[in-house]
């Protein structure tokens, strides 16, 4: 069985009236399972990516636990003092999870 890469994935994602990420709905990995789905508030998704954690972009897989479907990592993105959450290649000057849906 291959080693699974990634530490989460988002489900979903809510962003604030000014473009920021709210919070997102995601599965965290809990040694060889994955928790239910928890929502994760931005301060505490920027803290995990900074200390070495890696989150892709998928949905679970109906009735196969902890199988998923996973397309794209999450990339964070430090200009100055801003960080930037974002998905797929190029640069970003606010967040921006192409692909993920909004709730």
């Amino acid at each position: 069985m291959a080693r699974i890469k990634f530490d989460g994935v988002i489900e979903s994602v809510h962003y604030k009236p000014n473009g920021e990420v709210d919070w997102v709905r995601a599965y965290v990995r809990r040694g060889p399972t994955f928790s239910d789905h928890l929502l994760i508030d931005r301060n505490t998704l920027v803290e995990r990516l900074k200390a070495g954690k890696r989150y892709v972009v998928g949905r679970r897989k109906e009735r196969l636990g902890s199988t998923f479907e996973v397309s794209e990592p999450l990339r964070m993105i430090v200009k100055g003092d801003k960080t930037v959450l974002a998905v797929g290649d190029g640069e970003a000057d606010r967040d921006r999870l192409q692909g993920v849906p909004l709730i």
